[in-house]
């Protein structure tokens, strides 16, 4: 079945050529000129993906986004179009639960390559979610090979997440690998090391919405590039958010990058507001970031990386989760703990 696309422009040019364009690929495209409208339209018929241009008369694109989330469709995917360059209309957006903007006037290419990675993530979000719910309703007679299958099913994605960056191979299991042990030398329980483990492996899951030729650009990111980047944490956690039987698991993922003062993202909080999973995953994270290949360097020094780690105690990351990562790296005499 082909995709079905519902464009909502209130410029007749942009919605024959956003037509002209998807349809030239096989897509199915319907197309309104006003947000209530869309919202009626979309009481009726569910479409793969919206196209909702952010200014219209009378119901601009956010009110008629909030509108179709509380009325009509909570879980279509939402893509703006705007000819806007102004960080405080994306903001919105992606408050509001946008998964990508589009400027206009439309790149053809750029239409069909965000259109069709929206869709392929939303169905990628539906499948894992459905997946976690069949094998849950199993669990009475099947609890050891849920977890069995479970936990595959987490490795492969995490890999997959993995493999859009060309430059690092394994990134999430080390990640997860050394979150665990972090937790096991703090004193914490069993259950809770394996589920700080589980964290790790999608802490990184929202890549999955970032364009590749940003995670593999060799050099550097443009502030609007970074500002994407900066993005994969919402992301991730929106992803997880609806595996109702593991609720925690969007900790890794949304806090992963929030520093110990303060000044990270994408919440900005600080100290012990901040998850302790998310707190040695953040650690973990750095280190592996240091000791893993990047596009634009090898591996960094065993003596380099201690001592980036050891500079962001009590800053950028919790000094008692530090400090014990600092043992690991001094207990690996052969520096066996980087990307082989």
């Amino acid at each position: 079945m082909n995709d079905w696309i519902l464009v909502v422009d209130d410029d007749t040019s942009n919605l024959k050529m956003a037509s002209y364009i998807l349809g030239g690929v096989q897509m199915r495209v319907s197309c309104l000129k006003a947000g209530g409208d869309a919202v009626q339209f979309l009481r009726e018929n569910r479409p793969d993906l919206i196209l909702l241009d952010v200014h219209m008369p009378g119901m601009d694109g956010f009110q008629t986004m909030q509108a179709i989330r509380e009325k009509a469709a909570a879980d279509i995917p939402v893509i703006f179009l705007t000819a806007d360059d102004d960080s405080n209309t994306e903001k919105r957006g992606l408050e509001l639960g946008a998964q990508d903007f589009i400027k206009k006037p439309f790149v053809p290419e750029v239409l069909l390559l965000r259109v069709r990675h929206t869709i392929d993530l939303s169905r990628l979000q539906a499948d894992l979610e459905r997946e976690v719910l069949k094998k849950t309703q199993e669990i009475a007679a099947q609890h050891e090979k849920l977890e069995r299958i479970s936990m595959q099913i987490v490795k492969a994605l995490s890999g997959a997440v993995d493999a859009k960056d060309t430059y690092t191979n394994g990134h999430s299991l080390r990640v997860a690998e050394y979150s665990r042990e972090i937790a096991r030398r703090a004193g914490l329980s069993g259950e809770t090391q394996n589920d700080i483990y589980m964290m790790g492996l999608l802490h990184d899951v929202g890549k999955i919405g970032v364009p590749d030729a940003i995670i593999n650009k060799p050099a550097h990111l443009t502030e609007e590039e970074y500002s994407v980047i900066k993005n994969h944490p919402v992301m991730g956690a929106r992803i997880l958010k609806n595996i109702k039987d593991f609720p925690k698991l969007i900790t890794g993922a949304r806090w992963h990058h929030e520093r110990y003062d303060g000044k990270g993202y994408p919440d900005g909080i600080a100290g012990e507001e901040i998850p302790l999973e998310a707190r040695i995953i953040a650690v973990a994270d750095a280190y592996d970031a240091m000791s893993s290949r990047r596009s634009y360097r090898d591996v960094l020094p065993q003596e380099v990386v201690r001592g980036e780690i050891e500079k962001g105690r009590g800053t950028q990351f919790d000094p008692v989760m530090t400090e014990i990562a600092l043992g690991m790296i001094d207990d690996d005499k052969e520096y066996q703990m980087r990307e082989r």
